[in-house]
């Protein structure tokens, strides 16, 4: 007796449509017919076969697949629509030992993420990448996408597709295999019981791969959407065989056996080579031990080429000399040069969670514009430190401590104007006692490009130094 089972590399259970107090579900939330649950059990089944689920990361863009966490019993990743491909880059850079699925339909693929996936095909990312092809945009109400195939009626094309108006369907697999990076691309069909046991066999050869650090690995894969389609599922089927199958040829476009095994994508440095690159020898050299009595967030903000940026950068990395943790994160406005532009820089004795300043302890503001859009985001008891040399109204709020000084005169008359966001920076340390001053003037001639800027930029900090003494 042959006793059929759910794959051990689902969940026992299912709970994307249990009702509230009810029952898990046994089953997945797709359509009758729908070729996803058939392509779902086919990948389940061999993460569990292969012993490879606890090391699985499985990314779900947008799209019919948007709920694969739900099902797969193994680290899962929400994405943007059409992103997989760009977060998959980061996972397996990152996780060495992950074995890296990106679930994507033909609209998150082929339109929206066109980019992602042919530049992470280009660079070979390790990871196997798992393409249903249903011609429409199935969750959104059958409109046409890059696949739909030349004469196919959507509810975009009530017509049919016209290669004068929509252009010809987009042919993934062709495309990718016209470059250098992919180890493994093959094209397989869901139409019958035959055709589903050959895509069997390509999604094990694609996570085999990935076990095997072989690259990038693309199995495209025919499916039948009846609902979206308007058909019985037999229907559908024959379809695939009979018209699908003739534009998009089911075969095996490339598989390099040559391709490399047992390495990651990228060389690894020894910590010798990190510690250079990141020029980390100023953590060695300062590492106070520095605590915050609460997280700092910090917004620098002035015009375009006054030195905002790279003020910010100091700070971080002050901060992280000291032994802190920082983020650092720039905002520029529609010119580089004259446009406004800010940075937003988290200080904090844990990991950041989010780069983003909205609500800041404290505003360096070095123009007008700056002190008028982000006065009123400094949360109550923070600091504000203007630059009255081209501010000339005062701080509004009470609740606040505000600083007037004027940044850009002090740093002319110390015989360098374009040096006045070090004026500002050490003024800001100066008042928050964290990071040290002290720990500024050695990350300034490690972080500068230009030594011979050096003794300018340390003779500024002394110059913020007697401001700050003299009150």
């Amino acid at each position: 007796m042959v006793k059929h089972a759910k794959p051990k590399g689902f969940y026992d259970t299912f709970d994307r449509k249990t009702p509230a107090g009810g029952p898990a579900s046994e089953t997945t939330h797709y359509c009758p017919g729908c070729g996803h649950g058939t392509v779902h059990k086919l990948i389940a089944e061999a993460l569990a076969d292969m012993g490879i689920k606890d090391r699985t990361i499985f990314l779900s863009p947008v799209g019919c697949s948007v709920f694969a966490y739900y099902y797969f019993d193994t680290g899962n990743i929400q994405c943007a629509h059409g992103r997989a491909p760009a977060v998959g880059t980061g996972v397996s850079r990152s996780l060495d030992d992950a074995v890296v699925i990106s679930y994507q339909g033909d609209g998150d693929l082929a339109g929206i993420g066109t980019a992602e996936i042919v530049h992470a095909a280009n660079r070979g990312e390790n990871m196997a990448v798992f393409f249903v092809n249903n011609a429409i945009y199935g969750m959104t109400g059958g409109q046409l996408a890059p696949t739909t195939i030349l004469g196919q009626v959507t509810t975009t094309s009530p017509l049919g597709r016209l290669k004068d108006r929509e252009g010809g369907p987009i042919h993934m697999s062709e495309m990718l295999d016209a470059l250098d990076g992919p180890a493994y691309i093959e094209r397989c069909s869901l139409a019958d019981a035959g055709r589903v046991m050959k895509t069997r066999k390509a999604i094990r050869k694609a996570l085999s791969n990935q076990v095997e650090r072989r690259g990038f690995s693309f199995v495209e894969i025919l499916s039948p959407c009846p609902v979206g389609w308007k058909t019985t599922s037999t229907q559908a089927r024959n379809w695939i065989k009979e018209t699908m199958e003739s534009v998009f040829e089911v075969k095996t476009f490339r598989d390099r056996e040559d391709m490399r095994k047992g390495t990651g994508r990228l060389p690894i440095m020894d910590d010798a080579q990190l510690k250079n690159l990141l020029g980390a020898d100023m953590v060695d050299e300062v590492r106070t031990g520095t605590a915050l009595e609460s997280i700092e967030r910090v917004k620098i903000a002035g015009f375009g080429g006054q030195g905002v940026m790279s003020a910010g950068v100091l700070l971080a990395n002050a901060a992280i000399a000291e032994g802190l943790e920082a983020t650092w994160l720039p905002s520029y406005g529609p010119e580089m040069r004259g446009g406004t532009a800010n940075a937003s820089v988290v200080l904090s004795n844990e990991p950041v969670g989010s780069p983003v300043v909205d609500r800041p302890t404290a505003l360096l503001a070095m123009n007008g514009p700056s002190l008028d859009g982000f006065e009123d985001t400094v949360v109550p008891g923070g600091l504000i430190i203007v630059n009255s040399s081209l501010i000339k109204r005062k701080v509004k709020r009470t609740d606040v401590k505000a600083i007037h000084a004027p940044i850009s005169a002090m740093a002319a008359e110390a015989g360098f104007l374009k040096g006045a966001n070090i004026v500002m920076l050490a003024l800001y340390m100066l008042e928050v006692g964290v990071p040290g001053i002290e720990t500024l003037n050695i990350v300034i001639p490690k972080s500068l490009k230009k030594k011979e800027m050096v003794n300018v930029n340390l003779k500024l900090v002394k110059v913020a130094e007697e401001f700050h003494a003299n009150g």
